[in-house]
């Protein structure tokens, strides 16, 4: 992101900027007011700082719903430290890389070398990409390149350090002494043949380096061990604590709550039920379960859950190619709760938006400004540009300059904007890049222009003339105005203004919907528009 971004402090706020921000509608104010009030009542946490964590699990490769959550638990971050700036807060990047891989990912290379090592942690299985000591630490590192794109301020945990370093080892020992308490909370949710044998414990055998699914026989919490049957039926006795055993899923993420001080947790739709169970064993534990929000999951373009091991969702950098980091984090502040598609037609759309956020920024009253995503997307400096273009304008101008040279189109925009250079306005310049990316992959190979009907060519001529005689000083505004009065004109042939556009779109653009046709033509310029109407009466084939 530019200079004013997540990864910035919170700037100074007046008293009456913090007021504003205790009333303010924004999601993230909301969510950090029932932290300060409801979890802190207005006091710094005994442990001198509040901790939001975001968890990652990974077994396939990194999406972006991944790490939507670090965005959003980012911004409630930055919210807080506003409404209270003498608390010290900490954010977490938790990686659950000691969870035994159960199947081998479907988008990966060298499938046989990870399927080899099925039933171990991440963090001890081969980097099928040869490029980290593992595949978890592969994962790890794509993990960490998303969050240092966006700046954010973070620190990375990993689950095999905590387990391993004996950073765990109190909570676990803790987990050994209420064994049966946690246990009778997790058996209710499990079925017949599952609860016969369940156990908050998973050895890690140090023969295979397996993690084992595989029945407790005796706990000793004096001691810190536990027996346990393993698979070839032997008893073994093994410490719970020094990373010799992990905890199962719903255990694991309670007794993590319990041993790092968890005050702020997100957390997705389908893990309402492991929330409810996770905060009753970490209550066992003796502490208070983190604040929640639950959001809904991302789908894909037909409506289905995006999964890492399918990679049906956009990667991190799919978006970054064809859009700014900006835009990104404003789909993701918008309705966390509600479900959105995450594919590549809605790219632009939120492009769009963040621009118009971002001029309206300006312009507002101080506490109108929280309720703006800019606000929470730059931590309340967004920047200033003068020159903003719509990046359907943007895309539009490509296709009809039939160029991938970001030279010639800004050779257009400097006539639109004089003063406007890559230099002065970055914002725009990062996004002719973008566009130019956006309309090579999606935009051209779906173009489909038609001819001009008769009376069509009709309107179309008396569009030329029109323009031809507009005054040299005609802005956007009186342009736009000039072709709805074409239209109107032709209403008895054409139909109504709807058709009227969406024919222009089809034949001059080749596509069904596009931008405001006046601004379009300010842009791209009255001289090559007439040639462009030129052709399109004469019945060229204007895809070439």
């Amino acid at each position: 992101m530019p200079e004013s971004s997540l990864s910035d402090p919170v700037p100074a706020a007046d008293e009456a900027l913090r007021a504003a921000a205790r009333e303010s509608n924004a999601w993230p104010f909301q969510e950090a007011r029932r932290i300060l009030d409801e979890r802190l009542k207005g006091q710094a946490p005994a442990k001198g700082y509040v901790l939001f964590e975001t968890g990652y699990g990974p077994s396939g490769l990194p999406h972006i719903g991944t790490f939507g959550e670090v965005v959003r638990t980012t911004m409630v971050r930055r919210a807080f430290q506003l409404l209270a700036p003498d608390i010290p807060t900490r954010l977490f990047a938790f990686s659950d890389d000691m969870d035994g891989l159960r199947k081998v990912p479907d988008n990966i290379p060298n499938k046989e070398l990870v399927a080899a090592h099925l039933g171990k942690p991440l963090t001890r299985i081969p980097d099928p990409f040869g490029t980290h000591e593992s595949f978890g630490h592969h994962n790890n590192a794509r993990l960490r390149a998303f969050l240092d794109s966006f700046g954010f301020e973070y620190e990375f945990q990993s689950a095999t350090e905590c387990y391993t370093s004996g950073r765990f080892d109190a909570a676990l020992r803790a987990v050994l002494r209420h064994y049966d308490a946690i246990r009778d909370v997790v058996l209710p949710t499990l079925g017949e043949e599952r609860r016969a044998t369940y156990a908050p414990f998973l050895p890690v055998c140090p023969n295979t380096g397996r993690v084992l699914q595989v029945p407790v026989l005796e706990t000793d919490p004096d001691a810190g061990t536990i027996v346990y049957r393993d698979e070839d039926g032997r008893a073994v006795e093994t410490p719970v604590t020094g990373g010799r055993c992990k905890l199962q899923w719903k255990a694991d993420w309670g007794t993590r709550w319990h041993a790092l001080g968890v005050d702020y947790e997100m957390s997705g739709k389908d893990l309402i039920d492991s929330v409810r169970l996770s905060s009753r064993i970490c209550r066992i534990l003796g502490s208070e379960p983190p604040v929640n929000l639950t959001y809904e999951l991302f789908l894909d373009d037909k409506g289905q859950k995006i999964s890492k091991s399918k990679g049906n969702g956009l990667a991190v950098e799919d978006w970054l190619k064809y859009a700014n980091a900006e835009s990104l984090a404003l789909f993701m502040y918008q309705k966390p709760r509600a479900a959105k598609k995450l594919y590549f037609d809605v790219i632009p759309r939120n492009v769009d938006d963040y621009l118009a956020h971002l001029e309206k920024f300006e312009g507002q009253a101080s506490r109108d400004r929280l309720n703006n995503p800019v606000w929470h997307i730059h931590n309340g400096r967004p920047p200033r540009e003068e020159a903003h273009l719509s990046f359907g304008i943007l895309l539009n101008l490509a296709n009809v300059c039939h160029s991938e040279d970001p030279a010639v189109l800004w050779h257009y925009i400097s006539r639109y904007a004089p003063g406007a250079t890559p230099e002065t306005a970055p914002i725009l310049d990062g996004l002719v890049g973008h566009a130019i990316a956006y309309y090579r992959d999606f935009v051209r190979p779906a173009k489909r222009y038609r001819t001009a009907t008769a009376a069509e060519a009709r309107a179309l001529e008396d569009l030329r003339a029109a323009l031809a005689e507009a005054p040299p000083e005609a802005g956007a505004e009186d342009l736009q105005t000039l072709v709805y009065e074409v239209g109107k004109a032709h209403a008895d042939t054409l139909g109504d203004l709807k058709s009227w556009f969406k024919a222009l779109y089809q034949i001059l653009l080749g596509q069904d919907q596009g931008p405001r046709m006046g601004s379009f033509i300010a842009l791209y310029g009255r001289d090559e528009t007439l040639a462009l109407l030129d052709r399109a009466i004469a019945g060229d084939d204007l895809a070439i």
